[in-house]
């Protein structure tokens, strides 16, 4: 039974979990890139960083980025998916991929920033206490994979 279904009809996944999937990763690396890109400013390296360093950091964090977002998804249908995901049980595996997205970046800002000191905000970056977490990379942690869910939800079901 769907459980987010507002028809009554069961849904029909276009293509699987496998599909949705690729339509995930997709935003989710076209998103992440441009979003890191555009943080960038946010950050010390911005005016302390060689050309050659800031092209590294968007590149590796990009990457970083992704092992995030596919380990947040595989791990949200593992748990709470179903077989025909993403059109059964939509909802609650997209609330824990943006949940373990969410937690994840909380605590790597705080591991990073604040007891690692491997990267500095400028004074640009907003923070959140307590946690002393940028506002910018936690809005991208909301906003990219509900983009990218939302283009999963729109692309691989129909009723």
């Amino acid at each position: 039974m769907a459980d987010d279904n507002k028809s009554g009809r069961p849904l029909k996944s276009k293509g699987g979990w496998l599909a949705a999937l690729r339509v995930y990763l997709l935003i989710s690396a076209v998103a992440h890139s441009l979003w890191e890109i555009g943080q960038m400013p946010f950050y010390t390296l911005w005016a302390e960083g060689t050309r050659a360093e800031i092209a590294f950091a968007v590149v590796h964090c990009t990457a970083g980025d992704m092992i995030i977002a596919i380990t947040s998804l595989i791990g949200a249908i593992a748990f709470v998916g179903y077989r025909d995901w993403p059109a059964q049980r939509f909802r609650p595996v997209a609330i824990l991929t943006l949940a373990a997205g969410i937690s994840y970046t909380i605590y790597s800002e705080w591991i990073n920033v604040v007891v690692r000191k491997s990267w500095a905000y400028s004074d640009l970056m907003p923070t959140i206490s307590p946690l002393e977490t940028g506002l910018t990379p936690l809005l991208q942690w909301v906003i990219i994979p509900m983009l990218a869910l939302f283009a999963v939800k729109h692309a691989s079901c129909s009723p």
